[in-house]
């Protein structure tokens, strides 16, 4: 789960410093997904310790969902009013579908992680 949760956190970064140039530079929130982004990877450094693993990977889930349920509410309704093409909805819809499936994949490796523990 360390090395899915530096991916995604690397794509975020993209995504936002991309964003940010698209935009014309002219405002930082932008560069909201790659502040999530570096928030996951700083997140997955620290999962290298196999004491703070757990701790580590169960933060970055939740801070997914967090970033996922934030982006998807803000994008939702200005794509219904009928600004998907600009370039912060997208932003936005991208980074919440992105987070999304980092979630899932979190809640799965959770599950299977559980399930050997347990013996089945």
């Amino acid at each position: 789960m360390p090395a899915t949760t530096r991916l995604f956190g690397l794509l975020l970064i993209v995504l936002g410093v991309a964003s940010y140039v698209v935009t014309g530079r002219t405002s930082i929130t932008a560069m909201i997904p790659a502040f999530f982004g570096a928030a996951l990877v700083i997140c997955a450094l620290i999962a290298r310790n196999e004491a703070a693993r757990k701790h580590a990977m169960h933060a970055a889930v939740a801070l997914g969902l967090i970033g996922a349920l934030a982006a998807l509410g803000r994008a939702v309704p200005a794509a219904i009013s009928g600004g998907v093409s600009r370039p912060a909805v997208i932003s936005q819809i991208v980074m919440g579908v992105l987070l999304l499936v980092y979630v899932a994949k979190g809640v799965q490796s959770f599950a299977a992680a559980r399930r050997a523990r347990s013996g089945g």
